[in-house]
C-alpha cells in the first residue's frame, strides 16, 4: 500500500494499521505495529507516549494503557527518508520522502465519502480538520518553502488524531 491510499484511509477513517485507533488498547497496538520504538512515560505515570520513528501513539492509563491520540509526521521523512523503512517492514505501507496535500486531496477522492474538512490558517501552516474522524492535516503554505531538507510549499507537514474527550 502506498503511504497516500493509507494516508487517505486513515483520513476519512481515524483508524491506523489493522483497525487501531482512539480507545485501543496499548496490546493491540503491539500486535498490529511488530517494530522498534521508544516509550517515554510522562511524570508519575499520567501518559505515554510511544515513538515508531515518524509516527508517535500517545496513550492514557487505566486498568492497562489505551491509545488517547497520535500522530504522523511527515516533515522527517523529509530530511530522513530512511526513517519510514521499518514502517514499510511491518505493516507494508510505503511512504515518499514528500507528501504533497494535493495527492492526498486525490487519492480521498477515490475512497468515498470523501470527510468534510475545516480549514484554518496556523501561521504559516493551514489546518485541515476531519471532524467526524477526529484527523487534523498540517499543510505547509509558505509560499517560499521549497523541498530539500524539509517539506515544501503544499506538502503534508503532519497528520493527527486527536480524542474529543479524554479516554478513560
Amino acid at each position: 500500500m502506498t503511504g497516500l491510499e493509507f494516508l487517505a484511509s486513515f483520513i476519512r477513517t481515524g483508524r491506523l494499521h489493522h483497525g487501531i485507533g482512539i480507545g485501543s488498547t496499548l496490546g493491540e497496538v503491539d500486535r498490529a505495529l511488530r517494530h522498534g520504538c521508544v516509550d517515554v512515560v510522562g511524570t508519575g505515570g499520567r501518559s505515554l507516549r510511544r515513538d515508531y520513528g515518524f509516527v508517535e501513539l500517545y496513550f492514557n492509563p487505566g486498568e492497562e494503557w489505551v491509545m488517547s491520540g497520535g500522530s504522523i509526521e511527515l516533515h522527517r521523512l523529509a530530511n530522513a527518508p530512511e526513517t519510514a523503512a521499518p514502517w514499510a517492514a511491518s505493516t507494508g505501507v510505503e511512504f515518499a520522502r514528500y507528501t504533497a496535500w494535493a495527492d492526498v486531496r486525490e487519492a480521498l477522492s477515490q475512497l468515498p465519502p470523501v470527510p468534510e474538512f475545516t480549514r484554518t490558517d496556523q501561521g504559516g501552516f493551514l489546518e485541515y480538520r476531519a471532524e467526524t474522524s477526529c484527523v487534523s492535516v498540517m499543510v505547509v503554505d509558505d509560499g517560499e518553502e521549497e523541498r530539500g531538507y524539509h517539506a515544501g510549499h503544499g506538502d503534508v507537514w503532519s497528520v493527527a488524531l486527536w480524542a474529543s474527550v479524554r479516554a478513560v
